[in-house]
């Protein structure tokens, strides 16, 4: 009753207290004891022998004695410490992963909220890829494993448990006496993923099922702020306002394609969820690959050449003999095959928000959950898709007397055309895709407003086109002033130097492939306050090109990377300070907040 009674800042002092008398108690040999007197701790291999290349699996048991538990690996409060495995780094094998159990939910009498606790047994699934060309023999790998017992009303002082890891290489051999286990691990749904690593996770726990879909169909609508998606406006655009078609569309008909198009956008993410449910893991990195940049720029380019005449886009003709030869099926079956297409034009730049989506569907292990996750979220992109192909595919109503449509969809050729060199640049020479873009508005300008010759002969038009070709030459001297700025001064990154140096850190995870990590070279980190109140950090880019490589896995792991961009502030002790880090593009106002924040938090040592 008098518990009862007492806020939560009270209840949260009086907790607190009892855990530092429990400490003193602790070390003057009659308290409690230990964490370590709470939990024992054994480890278990699956294979007594592997063969070199194949994937090793152990497993930490953590017996937890009656009355007490450990505290989640992504613990509910923040002044928690949850279970953590390390596994240390080594030549003879590399972590993949690592498979928390899935964590009870109770009530304690020291906090008000449900707290995410592991009790009675709890196991640990570490997964470890070796190397195909490892020798034959003995090896041990080390890890670390923290945790801090609690009961109803008291926590003891975390523990850090020595872990090692025998590894044998030959010929493969499965540990019958442990096979149980691991399958009951294998069919184990992942619970690696909680509300403290996973946003969507987060808001799921938090607002309940229907708000957290509304609040993804927002994700879905807010990435058509990102820079990758400009393209799909601009394939929309000439898509549905370039047709050239002999009866003008009705606003149902207009409406009709423009929906089957968004259709296409959103099987193609829904169908990404339901693979994320089926294999459970994080797939799509290869979206982000320089092979699938070239990939987008040869079909973006493809499509520019139909704006200019040379063909028109529609659906193989086996494919319309199976399906009628009708002028309708050609246009929706067409439109419904774009949308799938250009689905994919965004996706270097929405790599955070869906590889996030992507691992909480995977951790689910829901096929009908993880399509209707997505199902959501692309509705929320294609919406304004959806609006815009059903107001371009009305221009075929407006006055065709003149020939300024013809130019009209010259516009979007040379719009496309830039678009195109500009991922193909990426691919191939990421660090002049910016010239890219200069090319494609000097000589689009050039083009479209002086030589050009569709409604020349008539004096307004004229005059409009000129004044198009000035306003692209201009962007490009902008664009051209902006590339010649002063950037911040970023060192490669280096492990020895981050252990050695006395002053806060900053790391920024790049990929040459990744628009929005161009974005903010070229806007925020030539921002002149921005390079002045960062002067006091160690500032380096870590380079992800290569994102499923070895070197970059590790790092990726070590720093918990998403996707990129991703900037983390380190305190001069070499610790993350969390609540400044920066996921994605952010304008210098928004970044330089986040630059105070670590200043506050890690000490600013400007000094």
């Amino acid at each position: 009753m008098i518990l009862s009674k007492l806020n939560s800042p009270v209840l949260l002092f009086l907790f607190l207290l009892a855990s530092a008398y429990s400490a003193h108690g602790q070390a003057a040999g009659t308290g409690t004891g230990s964490t370590l007197d709470k939990v024992k701790i054994k480890s278990a291999v699956r294979y007594d022998t592997l063969a070199s290349g194949e994937e090793a699996q152990f497993a930490v048991i953590m017996d937890i004695k009656e009355g007490w538990h450990l505290n989640a690996h992504n613990p509910t409060l923040d002044y928690l410490i949850g279970v953590d495995l390390s596994i240390d780094a080594s030549s003879h094998a590399i972590v993949s992963d690592i498979q928390y159990p899935r964590p009870k939910q109770m009530k304690f009498a020291f906090a008000q909220d449900v707290l995410d606790v592991y009790e009675g047994t709890a196991v640990i699934l570490a997964k470890l890829k070796t190397p195909g060309d490892l020798p034959s023999g003995a090896y041990s790998l080390t890890g670390t494993l923290q945790v801090q017992a609690c009961s109803d009303n008291v926590c003891l002082p975390p523990s850090n448990v020595n872990l090692e890891f025998p590894l044998t290489i030959g010929e493969q051999t499965a540990a019958s006496v442990r096979t149980e286990l691991f399958e009951e691990l294998a069919n184990r749904k992942s619970a690696t993923l909680s509300s403290g690593n996973n946003q969507i996770a987060s808001v799921f726990n938090q607002q309940g099922t229907f708000w957290a879909f509304f609040s993804i169909f927002l994700i879905g609508l807010a990435l058509n702020l990102t820079p990758c998606v400009y393209p799909m406006m601009s394939v929309t655009v000439s898509l549905f306002g370039g047709q050239t078609t002999r009866k003008s569309p009705s606003a149902v008909a207009a409406f009709s394609k423009a929906l089957v198009y968004v259709l296409g956008i959103v099987f193609m993410y829904s169908t990404l969820g339901v693979m994320a449910a089926y294999t459970g893991e994080l797939f799509g990195n290869w979206l982000q690959s320089p092979w699938v940049l070239a990939g987008i720029g040869l079909l973006i380019f493809l499509l520019s050449l139909s704006m200019f005449g040379l063909f028109e886009l529609q659906p193989p003709s086996w494919m319309m003999q199976k399906l009628g030869k009708t002028q309708q099926a050609s246009g929706y079956i067409g439109h419904f095959l774009s949308g799938l297409l250009v689905g994919i034009f965004a996706a270097p730049c929405i790599g955070p928000p869906v590889i996030a989506l992507l691992a909480f569907v995977g951790a689910q292990g829901s096929p009908l959950f993880g399509f209707i996750t997505f199902l959501v979220m692309a509705l929320g992109l294609g919406l304004p898709y959806l609006i815009l192909g059903t107001f371009s595919g009305l221009l075929t109503k407006m006055p065709k007397s003149g020939v300024w449509m013809v130019w009209v969809k010259k516009v979007f050729g040379v719009m496309l055309v830039g678009i195109a060199l500009f991922y193909l640049s990426l691919a191939f020479t990421p660090g002049y895709s910016m010239y890219a873009i200069l090319v494609a508005l000097v000589f689009g300008g050039v083009y479209l407003g002086f030589i050009e010759r569709s409604g020349h002969q008539r004096q307004v038009f004229r005059w409009i086109k000129y004044a198009a070709g000035t306003g692209a030459l201009i962007s490009a001297f902008l664009l051209f002033q902006n590339l010649q700025k002063e950037n911040v001064k970023w060192q490669a990154y280096d492990s020895e130097l981050i252990e050695k140096t006395d002053k806060p850190i900053m790391l920024d995870f790049y990929a040459d492939w990744c628009i929005p990590c161009i974005e903010l070279d070229r806007k925020t980190f030539t921002d002149g306050r921005v390079i002045d109140e960062t002067e006091s950090f160690l500032r380096m880019k870590v380079d992800l090109t290569h994102f499923d490589s070895r070197r970059a896995g590790e790092l990726r792991r070590k720093y918990d990377i998403a996707g990129v961009p991703t900037i983390l502030f380190l305190d001069a002790e070499g610790q993350e300070i969390e609540s400044a880090r920066v996921t994605g593009f952010l304008e210098a106002d928004r970044f330089l907040k986040r630059v105070e924040e670590a200043k506050q938090t890690g000490g600013d040592h400007s000094e």
